[in-house]
């Protein structure tokens, strides 16, 4: 019987008539993408899955405490891993595939783009991956997470690119613009893992999920990573803009609007002032309500956070604000952020 309908479906396909009503062509081209998949998904492990690494960190007693995953980004030793992952540690262990264990150094930290970055403390030559244009992809591309998740090493799941230019909050209350969304099935341990792209480069490092939720992973654009490893190698730790102030978000009101032809329904008011800092040199006041800096709108706190880069360190910047009813303009020079400053709920510091 089986041997009867074998040869019926052959004849179907081949131009027979059609007596079955099956069509064997779905099904043989199911197995050819289905192939096409699997070499694309092999090939992007077989060129990256050296290059991740699983760290270790160990509690006060010296025991091992949690883990992660990191990936190898130059092949003298530089691993690029989550914040969170290495947190509070000066030293860390590194697992690699081919069973290798080696002493690791967090030579930088950044609480918020949740990024870190660990180098060996012996000299070796490593498997690397390439980090890659995070700004190249595009909505439904196949990715590649690769990690440790739940201790299980070398793990490997694929998924497509869900969304792009996702914001979140870090762990210092700070907005991580840029996130990429994947469906790409994340676990606790692979945090500090590579989402890697079909071509074999690394466009972003896996950084959360949604408990309770079913595909919706969160990864830190391989441009970010890319941006936050420079400043790490040269200065070991991220450089932003200071003014020395808090703010809150809070509405113009429509008359105030019209009477001073604002498109933005919105600023930042100043809560406090830091004892003799940028802001305060500069005479801003309790109360005033900043508008724009450098001609660029700010319409909430994360704005103003976002706009004090490095490259405003010790360059006067131009403050738009409204003071009563009257609109003035600021000359303000931002110092550097002291470390690890972090946001307080409902304001933030600038």
């Amino acid at each position: 019987m089986f041997d009867e309908l074998h040869d019926a479906v052959d004849r179907t396909s081949s131009g027979g008539g059609n007596t079955t009503g099956i069509d064997a062509t779905p099904r043989r081209s199911d197995e050819v993408l289905l192939d096409a998949y699997s070499r694309t998904v092999t090939q992007v492990v077989d060129e990256v899955g050296d290059a991740v690494v699983r760290v270790d960190v160990q509690d006060a007693k010296r025991q091992r405490g949690g883990s992660g995953s990191g990936v190898v980004v130059a092949s003298d030793g530089l691993v690029l891993t989550n914040s969170h992952v290495v947190a509070g540690q000066q030293r860390v262990e590194l697992a690699l595939t081919d069973g290798r264990r080696l002493g690791g150094r967090v030579i930088g930290d950044d609480p918020d783009t949740d990024l870190a970055l660990v180098r060996t403390e012996e000299p070796v030559r490593l498997s690397s991956a390439r980090l890659g244009d995070s700004k190249s992809l595009r909505r439904g591309q196949l990715v590649v997470a690769i990690g440790n998740p739940l201790g299980f090493e070398s793990t490997v799941t694929a998924g497509v690119v869900s969304a792009f230019g996702r914001s979140m909050r870090s762990a210092t209350g700070r907005l991580i613009d840029d996130i990429i969304q994947t469906d790409a099935a994340l676990n606790p341990g692979n945090s500090g893992g590579p989402l890697v792209s079909s071509a074999g480069q690394v466009v972003g490092i896996n950084t959360a999920v949604i408990l309770g939720a079913q595909g919706i992973c969160f990864a830190v654009a391989s441009n970010t990573a890319s941006y936050v490893l420079g400043e790490l190698v040269r200065h070991g730790r991220v450089r932003r803009g200071f003014l020395g102030l808090s703010v809150d978000q809070v509405g113009i009101g429509r008359r105030m609007q019209v009477a001073h032809d604002l498109a933005q329904e919105r600023c930042v008011a100043i809560a406090s002032l830091s004892p003799h800092g940028a802001a305060e040199e500069a005479g801003l006041l309790r109360g005033d309500r900043i508008l724009s800096l450098d001609g660029v709108k700010v319409t909430g706190a994360d704005d103003l956070l976002r706009l004090l880069n490095a490259d405003r360190i010790g360059r006067t910047v131009l403050v738009e604000i409204l003071r009563g009813t009257e609109k003035l303009r600021v000359w303000v020079m931002p110092s550097e952020r002291p470390p690890h400053r972090e946001s307080e709920k409902g304001t933030a510091k600038g």
